[in-house]
């Protein structure tokens, strides 16, 4: 028997804009099967939790325009599961309304917030971290995250930063100094070397008491907003509350909002291994290669002269590839990326132009 006191929050309401052209506004990465599975992100995520958390306690926020993409992929899930934003205001204000909801629903409720979109190759070792979490989270006053052990100097994530002589009762759980900003290459160095440095996986794990006690120390403003429609959460009268009252809340990330800002952040190193599949390369890294290091996604590949290259398309189309090194290769309906790995960053930038020249449609 699952725990009935454990819930989830499932954030699925990114863009994912540096997957583009696979992930475009109207159809985000996370309900693409992006590693050729035969599971969208979203769907992985959800099953990963329902391992350790009762189905029916895992609540997916997304933007309501994604509605319809929830349903036709998470058939299992009911209404009372989808909380959708009628805006898109970061993670502080969506994560602040569905813990509202669950503490009227269950203020025992211990919970984890997640992103839809993370791989995660040990599940069972997943659920014993969550299960550590939720343990401590139950008796402690904590708000907790999952730190992700560094592999090498990366510039693309925040880290934390825990206290190496503070020991407490659960030997896994290390008291949080402070987080810090994603930094340049030397800092990040020096990170590593003093070795009580995680990459920020931006998963949280806390009881709904402790949460919401947060918000209401930390961010009293964004609180009053969300806690004057208490009396209508859960009833028929809490779309008409949060239609107007929603877009009234400050865009704000809940790290921002409340971790940064609080004395009772724990952390507990993972010890899954973990991508955040931010980017095509990070796919990249994670798919399984051929013997000139294509990375390949539903294609069927001749390959001269070709390697380290990033190739995905409709199912079985026959792609050529010749001469082509280090390349992002992708082929959708009505648009073809070739660009090179190196600049992956920029696909952000390539979108606005795309945009600006052929129009909204194509983002």
């Amino acid at each position: 028997m699952k725990n009935k006191n454990y819930y989830a929050i499932l954030m699925a309401g990114g863009v994912g804009s540096r997957f583009w052209p696979v992930s475009t506004q109207n159809f985000p990465k996370q309900f693409h099967d992006m590693l050729g599975t035969g599971d969208t992100l979203i769907q992985k995520t959800f099953n990963r939790l329902a391992k350790l958390i009762p189905q029916e306690n895992i609540f997916i926020l997304t933007n309501e325009r994604y509605n319809d993409l929830v349903f036709e992929q998470l058939p299992s899930v009911t209404k009372r599961q989808v909380v959708l934003e009628p805006a898109m205001r970061n993670t502080a204000p969506c994560i602040l309304y569905a813990s509202l909801k669950i503490q009227k629903e269950n203020e025992n409720a211990v919970m984890i917030v997640a992103p839809s979109d993370h791989w995660i190759e040990d599940e069972d070792a997943f659920s014993n971290n969550v299960k550590t979490a939720f343990d401590y989270c139950e008796s402690n006053d904590a708000l907790m995250t999952l730190g992700i052990k560094p592999t090498f100097p990366n510039t693309g994530y925040g880290y934390i930063e825990f206290d190496k002589e503070r020991s407490l009762s659960v030997a896994e759980v290390k008291p949080v100094n402070q987080f810090r900003e994603k930094p340049d290459y030397e800092t990040a160095k020096s990170f590593l070397a003093q070795g009580n440095f995680l990459w920020n996986a931006g998963i949280f794990m806390w009881s709904v008491k402790s949460v919401v006690a947060a918000f209401q120390r930390n961010q009293p403003e964004l609180y009053q907003l969300f806690e004057s429609g208490y009396n209508v959460y859960n009833t028929e009268f809490e779309d008409d509350f949060i239609k107007d009252n929603y877009p009234k809340a400050e865009n704000i990330s809940v790290d921002y909002a409340l971790m940064e800002k609080s004395n009772n952040v724990y952390v507990i190193p993972a010890t899954f291994d973990w991508n955040d599949l931010g980017t095509w390369g990070s796919l990249y890294d994670k798919l399984e290669k051929d013997s000139d290091a294509n990375a390949v996604v539903n294609a069927r590949v001749l390959a001269d002269d070709a390697s380290g290259n990033m190739i995905r398309s409709k199912k079985d189309k026959i792609v050529v590839v010749d001469g082509l090194k280090d390349y992002i290769i992708v082929d959708k309906d009505e648009v073809l990326l070739i660009f090179p790995k190196a600049k992956e960053q920029d696909i952000k930038k390539v979108l606005q132009n795309v945009k600006a020249n052929f129009g909204e449609e194509y983002g």
